[in-house]
C-alpha cells in the first residue's frame, strides 16, 4: 500500500534531489519495476529474513536486531506490571461485586485502558521525577552506567542482563529505576483490559454448578474462589495476550518517545519523522509477524490449559 501512493523515494527526497538523481536512485532500488514484481520479491525476502533497507542503506534486520531487544524488555515489564495491577484488583472487584469498591476498580480499569499512553506517562513523569524527584526522567540508565555497559561480554542489549554481567550492584539499581514509569505507563493500558476481564469472568465462573456443589458440601466460597474459580477465570486473560502484546508493541512506540527508551518504537517514530517508508515497512513487517507467531504459541497454551477448546 505504500508503494501505491508513491514510492517512498519520491517522498523522502523531493525537493531536495532532482529528477534525474531520483530516477538513479529508484533504478537502484528497484522501485520502478511493476508494482506485483516489487511485492513479490519482498515477500520472498522477508521469507529470508530480509527485512530491506533504509534509506541510508542500513539493513532493516541490523536495526532489529540493535533496539528489539530494548522493546522486548520493556513490553517484558509493562506485562509484569499489567500482571501485578490488572489480576489481583480484578479477584478483589469480583468478590466484592456491586460494592462501592467494585465500582471504584472499574471506573480504574476503563481510565487506564481509555487513556492515552503518553498523556498517563507525561503525568507519571511530572509526579514521580519532577516533583517527589524519586525515579529518573528517562533513558533506559544513566549516561555512566550506559558508557560502562558497553563494555559488557557478551552484549545482549537488554539492560538488566547486561547490568548483571557487569557485576555491579549499583547499575542494577539503576537499571531498574530506569524502567520503572515506562513499565507503569505502558502496562497500566494492559491492566485495565485485565482487571475488567477477570472480574466479570471470576463472577461467572463463581455462578456455576460446580462451585454451588462445593459450598453445599460446606468448603469456604474464599476457598473455593482460590483453588478453583479464580484459575478457569485466568483462562480468558491468557487468550487475550496475543492481542495485548500486539497492544503492548503498538503503545512502546508512544512510550519509548515519551521516556527516549532507544527501543525499536523510537526508531520507528524517527523513522516516520524521516519519512523513511522502506525502514517503516521493514519494521511494521516484523512487528505483524512477531504478533502472528506470538499469538499461534497463546492458542497452544491455551489448548494446553483447557482441554475444551482442543481441536
Amino acid at each position: 500500500m505504500l508503494r501505491v501512493i508513491g514510492d517512498p523515494i519520491t517522498a523522502s527526497m523531493g525537493g531536495r534531489m532532482s529528477a534525474e538523481q531520483i530516477e538513479i536512485r529508484k533504478e537502484a532500488a528497484g522501485l520502478n519495476r511493476p508494482l506485483h514484481v516489487q511485492y513479490w520479491e519482498y515477500i520472498s525476502g522477508l521469507a529470508r529474513g530480509d527485512f530491506g533497507y533504509t534509506q541510508n542503506k542500513r539493513a532493516v534486520s541490523d536495526v532489529i536486531v540493535t533496539y528489539g531487544a530494548a522493546t522486548a524488555e520493556l513490553v517484558f515489564w509493562a506485562l509484569l506490571v499489567a500482571f501485578a495491577v490488572g489480576i489481583p484488583l480484578g479477584r478483589y472487584a469480583a468478590t466484592r461485586r456491586d460494592s462501592a469498591a467494585d465500582v471504584g476498580l472499574r471506573l480504574f480499569g476503563i481510565l487506564a485502558y481509555a487513556a492515552p499512553v503518553f498523556f498517563v506517562g507525561l503525568l507519571l513523569k511530572l509526579l514521580f521525577a519532577v516533583k517527589l524527584g524519586w525515579l529518573p526522567v528517562s533513558g533506559r540508565a544513566s549516561p555512566a552506567v550506559e558508557l560502562q555497559l558497553q563494555h559488557v561480554s557478551p552484549k545482549t542489549n537488554v539492560m538488566v542482563i547486561d547490568a548483571i554481567l557487569y557485576g555491579d550492584m549499583g547499575n542494577l539499581v539503576d537499571v531498574l529505576k530506569h524502567a520503572v514509569l515506562p513499565a507503569l505507563a505502558l502496562g497500566l493500558l494492559t491492566a485495565g483490559v485485565f482487571l475488567r476481564l477477570v472480574r466479570i469472568n471470576l463472577i461467572q465462573t463463581l455462578r456455576s454448578d460446580y462451585v454451588d456443589a462445593a459450598l453445599a458440601r460446606g468448603v469456604s466460597r474464599r476457598m473455593v474462589t482460590r483453588r478453583h474459580a479464580f484459575r478457569n477465570a485466568l483462562i480468558p486473560v491468557v487468550t487475550v495476550m496475543g492481542l495485548q502484546i500486539a497492544m503492548l508493541l503498538g503503545g512502546a512506540v508512544l512510550t519509548e518517545r515519551t521516556f527516549e527508551w532507544k527501543g525499536l518504537g523510537n526508531e520507528l517514530a524517527l523513522y516516520i519523522g524521516q519519512r523513511d517508508f522502506l525502514a517503516i515497512q521493514g519494521i511494521v513487517a516484523f512487528i505483524a509477524i512477531l504478533v502472528a507467531v506470538m499469538s499461534f504459541f497463546v492458542d497452544v497454551i491455551v489448548a494446553m490449559i483447557d482441554p475444551r477448546v482442543r481441536f
